[in-house]
């Protein structure tokens, strides 16, 4: 490990802000308090602890997708210029000195800024750029953040360059070394908050992440890194940090509350642990939530060893909810106790953009604007996304045409080549447009908003047919009499729309009024009957290919290629060279729902 992340594990004990990292020696056991008069009441303390996740890379309200103001349908706000303001309100309503700042992960993917600083004007390149994301969130004054799976989307040198440009460190109790087994980032921040007349409170924050890293990101961690569970990391670090003298304990978790997972049983860590971790691990007193994407003002958990409440909260992503923890802590008996915790959420919506923030990055911001407007070609029709969920949509096409190509040309002159290629793609999102007219690179981002690369599998007919049924588990089932609302066809059992596929190169049926797994019909290929035993090449991203939706066959899959250039820029690349964007070149339907044989549209 360099030197200068070493500092973080090397730092010891300080006196003033008080602050502590992992690996430094726990400071000497605070000198008790003068014995209380009779009568005298106890000495307490209000703490504040804020925190963010799944920032992804949003420091203004802007959409870079549609070149404008962002706006919902619920009116709200998002960016870190906007939490910068609620941040501030709250330090000067508690006290600065009174305060903590936490992030629980996905911080520099997500939008056209972050894939700039990534990609186009890499953070790594010799004398390169400080990340946004570094500079906004310094200014704002972020104490720690724990890593989320999304960090790591640009590899391993990207994601420690930005650790390098932080004032705060990057915490990953659970990101091991795959040969040492030792955490390969800081797992843990403890911070000394002083108290009149009283010893200091030592607030420690144990960072965990996600397990499906080494699903999801298995191109750039396998050999490297590897993540066990939150529940058993936790276990370890809490009584450690309990040890270490450690009065309250924040755990910042880059995982939902739900208890499930998306990977299956790929892996034996459960993807969304953190109210597990809650019940099943003594000495935590509140845990801000990461990774779902929901909004959780309050969440009181339990633990069945002591009866102890504890605290969770997840604020809304995109930095639209900053949670606000509260803590009162009384001092007795020689030791700080948390007598209790409440937790609550700020709007970003309420508030303006801190100019500070504005200021600092408006030229990263306009070069960005520039950059996603460029003009790469010409389309003859509007192409959207509106109806893609539910009726073969053109637009989504696109993405498998081009997928299609690029694994083309990539297998030509080898043992693969003349194996028929096929393509999945999914409807990302419910909004995305490409306008008749003159057709930009924001546009095509728009279409693909993730940062997802290529990667070709071998599968048989009888495996297509099997990631199909499961595909098609994403539609309610839904009586052949009964109406159909759009509204509620979809999204089964918490399906999202992202793990619903499209797969190029069959026709076929998807029948809702069936059970779920009996429900593709009349699948052919080339005006046939599917053959089960053929053998075809899949274009399929690299989130799908390594298990994410843990869609069957195709993880375990032979893999006869890969690369590591965005999809995205594929679909940029693909569009530049035809100059013109006609459906007639890739469109096509393959697909339809129906009821016992009758169309549903």
């Amino acid at each position: 490990m360099p030197l200068n992340r070493r500092k973080f594990l090397k730092k010891s004990a300080v006196t003033g802000a008080g602050v502590a990292l992992a690996g430094a020696a726990a400071a000497p056991a605070a000198q008790a308090a003068e014995k209380k008069k009779p009568g005298r009441p106890a000495k307490r303390y209000s703490l504040t602890v804020m925190g963010t996740t799944d920032l992804h890379g949003h420091v203004f309200n802007w959409d870079y997708f549609k070149d404008a103001e962002y706006a919902d349908a619920k009116g709200n706000a998002m960016g870190l210029a906007r939490v910068s303001t609620l941040v501030n309100q709250i330090r000067q309503e508690k006290g600065r000195r009174n305060t903590l700042l936490l992030d629980a992960g996905d911080t520099i993917q997500g939008t056209p800024l972050t894939y700039y600083f990534a990609k186009v004007d890499p953070i790594t390149a010799k004398g390169g750029p400080v990340h946004p994301m570094a500079q906004a969130m310094n200014a704002i004054g972020y104490d720690a953040a724990a890593l989320g799976n999304h960090e790591f989307n640009y590899g391993i040198e990207t994601l420690r360059k930005f650790e390098d440009q932080c004032r705060f460190p990057l915490l990953g109790a659970n990101a091991l070394d795959a040969k040492t087994l030792k955490p390969a980032f800081p797992p843990y921040f403890i911070k000394k908050f002083h108290v009149p007349g009283a010893p200091p409170v030592k607030v420690a924050v144990l960072g965990l992440t996600n397990p499906g890293i080494a699903i999801w990101d298995k191109a750039y961690v396998q050999g490297k890194l590897t993540f066990p569970g939150l529940e058993e990391q936790a276990a370890k670090w809490v009584p450690k940090l309990r040890s270490m003298g450690a009065d309250v304990v924040v755990v910042s978790a880059h995982s939902g509350s739900s208890g499930t997972s998306s990977y299956g049983d790929q892996l034996p860590y459960v993807e969304n642990s953190a109210a597990l971790v809650a019940q099943q691990v003594p000495g935590i007193d509140a845990i801000l939530v990461g990774h779902a994407h929901v909004e959780i003002p309050e969440l009181k958990v339990t633990n069945t060893a002591t009866g102890k409440t504890v605290v969770l909260s997840e604020p809304l992503c995109y930095a639209e909810r900053l949670s606000v923890f509260d803590f009162e802590l009384v001092f007795e008996k020689g030791r700080w106790t948390v007598e209790s915790v409440a937790a609550s959420l700020r709007d970003a919506k309420t508030v303006a953009d801190d100019p500070k923030i504005t200021r600092l990055l408006k030229d990263e911001h306009a070069l960005v604007v520039e950059y996603v407007n460029q003009v790469v070609g010409t389309a003859t029709a509007t192409l959207t996304t509106v109806d893609a969920r539910y009726k073969d949509a053109p637009i989504i096409d696109l993405i498998t045409k081009v997928q299609e190509d690029v694994v083309k040309a990539a297998l030509a002159g080898t043992s693969y080549a003349s194996l028929p290629v096929i393509a999945q793609a999914s409807p990302f999102s419910r909004t995305s447009e490409i306008p008749a007219g003159e057709v930009t690179i924001r546009d095509l981002s728009g279409l693909y908003v993730y940062d997802n690369t290529l990667v070709a599998k071998l599968l048989t007919g009888a495996q297509v047919r099997a990631y199909l049924e499961y595909s098609a588990e994403y539609f309610v089932q839904t009586a052949a009499d009964a109406v159909v609302d759009t509204e509620k066809l979809t999204n089964a059992n918490g399906r999202p729309d992202y793990n619903y596929d499209y797969v190029s190169g069959f026709s076929y049926e998807i029948d809702i009024a069936q059970a779920a797994g009996s429900r593709i019909k009349n699948l052919t290929y080339n005006g046939a009957a599917l053959d089960d035993a053929q053998q075809f090449v899949l274009a399929v991203n690299n989130y799908r290919a390594n298990g994410g939706g843990a869609f069957p066959h195709v993880a375990s899959a032979t893999e006869v290629w890969a690369e590591s250039t965005e999809i995205r820029t594929r679909i940029a690349e693909w569009v530049t060279a035809k100059g013109v964007l006609d459906p007639a070149d890739f469109a096509s339907v393959d697909w339809k729902l129906t009821r016992n044989g009758t169309p549903v549209f």
